[in-house]
């Protein structure tokens, strides 16, 4: 069995498209954020509350920018947290899943690391609202220095842009990937260009790869130059997509791509716009643009708005991703996922999330209306999730990786310090805007929150007003109801206790099939693939029930019809000829404790508005029979 897995692995390896040019497909999607940080990074560093643009500070803030990119994006995230992969699925919820699974039975230390991981899921849902709205808001902004025409309509233009980003989705990233791919190439070897040649012009800048001008920075300039650590990690901005892409297209086309390319375009155009402040403090306003030269200011203008355009994707294409893992691992309610690559499994579409994001990300653009505005609004959500990052990586890096004490301290003691300071130094952003990614996380986390908890209340309480499927089966032998041909087969979340259908069907109808399926699909695991040995698992009951599971990672297709067909059974479940029974529960909120009136409500309103099981599962409306039961919760 587990060479014919290696196999069909082999044979999956196959299909996908040689390494560069899935590093040129990640360049297009996975990229994008990070890559067009240079738009606003150092400017949001020199604003008008910030430091002054001196020599001294202009060479300190490189350097902090400098050495962020070489430890956290390089240092932690490509050479550590990319090693975290859940059978190739990145992201914050699969790095929870590892954690979680790594802390079972834990108590309420499990239950810390699963609201750590809820909580960084959240926190990147905000940073996915905001990127698209600061990244292409500051692109179009360049159009301002061409000309004072075009300032009223900087907000409209971007508006129509992020929305002809948000109606292709649908076409899915491998499309958009090599759609992106040669763009995002062209941009970052156009700002390695500019950066040239404004180091070329000073030289004297490269100075600032010694990390003592960054200390001397932050000692000169006290609460102001640790204020100033909430510019500098926007040049970290889309590091989580880095690893939350990595289901699209794996760690090795990331990686290559990384370091032959992003990562040296980055640091050339940043040493660039620092050779370019220490001629010209006055260009702090936008020295980016400042760096190119008139005759090609419109023609990079429009390359800058393609770019941002692809920032804006790779956080929504980590999005997608991790709503689908979320759904999978019982976190969110079932909704419509759409697979957009028959070679790699980790490309899905979510039609319902990407209008939802599109209508917050519009509202940012019309609240904020300009990227100096959103910078306040900006780093929060990035720093927060670095921060959870590095305590669920810790756990995993113990217990699955077997680190000693004295390397998980070391690596703690580093990455702690640096997030923790990321993060409080963008925490007195709150009043500037800072608190609408947190809004956007609170309700995030409130809807997976609730749905989780809801389901473990249903669930105890249909267990403790139901049956036993022992005794229902002891029943049929000794009294037995009337059976009708075929197969019925029932969906349950137990193998001790009878479906609420089946218990509804037998009282009022007082009728069996003669073959009863107890169906229990599990896509709560905390892997993203099963192996195929461990997919089934069939129990003959007697008196013609059959308890079957079927088993799926959060990463994978569910086509239940099929695997009913494939199981070894006599005779075998045809999918054509089945009929499934389902629960319609109708949730009412009641004054039971364990949980506040409100939240039932809400869990009530999601339950009602989820995707139902039978099509989520793949199979057919016709062959549904539903009984309607109402619940008080």
């Amino acid at each position: 069995m587990a060479s014919r897995s290696t196999k069909g692995k082999e044979k999956e390896d196959a299909k996908k498209p040689p390494l560069p040019l899935l590093a040129l497909a990640a360049i297009g999607v996975v990229f994008g954020d990070i890559a067009t940080s240079p738009l606003y990074a150092l400017q949001e560093g020199f604003d008008e509350q910030g430091v002054k643009p001196t020599p001294d500070n202009v060479l300190g803030l490189l350097s902090l920018c400098t050495y962020a990119l070489l430890l956290v994006v390089t240092g932690k995230y490509v050479l550590f947290v990319m090693r975290a992969d859940n059978h190739g699925e990145g992201g914050m919820m699969a790095l929870g899943a590892l954690a979680r699974g790594a802390m079972r039975n834990r108590g309420r230390l499990t239950w810390l690391i699963i609201m750590i991981g809820l909580t960084g899921v959240a926190l990147f849902f905000g940073d996915s609202v905001i990127t698209p709205a600061i990244s292409v808001l500051s692109a179009v902004e360049g159009l301002q220095l061409a000309t004072a025409v075009f300032k009223p309509w900087i907000s409209p233009i971007s508006a129509a842009i992020l929305i002809g980003l948000f109606l292709i989705q649908k076409r899915g990233s491998s499309l958009l990937g090599h759609l992106f791919g040669p763009v995002m190439t062209l941009w970052l070897l156009a700002a390695a260009a500019l950066g040239i040649s404004g180091i070329l012009r000073n030289p004297h800048v490269l100075v600032a790869v010694n990390p003592g001008y960054a200390a001397l920075y932050m000692l000169h300039n006290g609460f102001k130059g640790f204020a100033s650590l909430g510019a500098v990690v926007l040049v970290l901005t889309g590091v989580e997509a880095l690893y939350a892409d990595i289901g699209h297209f794996g760690t090795k086309p990331i990686r290559l791509a990384w370091f032959t390319v992003a990562l040296p375009a980055l640091l050339l155009n940043y040493f660039g716009q620092g050779a370019l402040l220490l001629k010209n403090p006055d260009a702090a306003q936008r020295p980016f643009y400042m760096l190119v030269p008139h005759t090609l200011l419109y023609p990079m203008i429009v390359l800058a708005t393609c770019a941002t355009v692809i920032a804006s994707q790779a956080v929504v294409s980590g999005t997608f991703s991790m709503i689908h893992q979320g759904i999978q691992l019982g976190y969110l309610p079932r909704t419509l996922v759409l697979h957009t690559s028959k070679k790699m499994e980790g490309q899905v579409y979510v039609p319902a999330i990407n209008y939802m994001l599109l209508f917050a990300v519009l509202a940012a653009v019309l609240i904020f209306r300009s990227s100096d505005n959103l910078g306040g609004a900006y780093g929060i959500a990035v720093s927060g999730t670095m921060l959870l990052t590095t305590i669920l990586l810790m756990v995993v890096a113990r217990h699955n990786w077997h680190w000693n004490a004295f390397q998980l301290i070391a690596f703690g003691t580093v990455y702690i310090v640096i997030d923790g300071a990321f993060f409080s130094a963008n925490m007195l952003k709150l009043t500037k805007g800072g608190w609408f990614p947190l809004v956007l996380a609170a309700f995030a986390l409130l809807i997976m929150t609730t749905w989780y908890r809801g389901r473990e209340l249903l669930r105890q309480r249909l267990h403790k007003e139901g049956e036993k499927i022992s005794d229902l089966i002891v029943k049929a032998k000794s009294d037995p109801p009337l059976r009708a041909q075929g197969t019925a087969v029932f969906f349950t979340t137990s193998s001790e206790w009878v479906p609420q259908a089946l218990s509804k069907n037998l009282k009022h109808n007082q009728v069996l099939h003669e073959r009863n399926v107890l169906l229990h699909v599990d896509d709560s695991g905390d892997t993203s693939h099963v192996a195929e040995e461990d997919r089934y698992e069939v129990k003959d009951l007697g008196e013609g029930f059959y308890w079957i599971a079927l088993r799926f990672g959060f990463s994978e297709t569910m086509n239940v019809p099929e695997h009913l067909k494939a199981l070894d059974i006599e005779p075998s479940l045809d999918p054509d000829r089945l009929t499934y029974f389902l629960s319609h529960d109708e949730i009412v909120a009641s004054d039971r404790d364990k949980m506040s009136h409100w939240r039932k409500a809400l869990f009530a309103y999601l339950t009602r508005t989820s995707m139902p099981a039978i099509s989520y599962y793949g199979m057919s409306p016709k062959q549904l029979v539903e009984i309607g039961t109402k619940i008080d919760l």
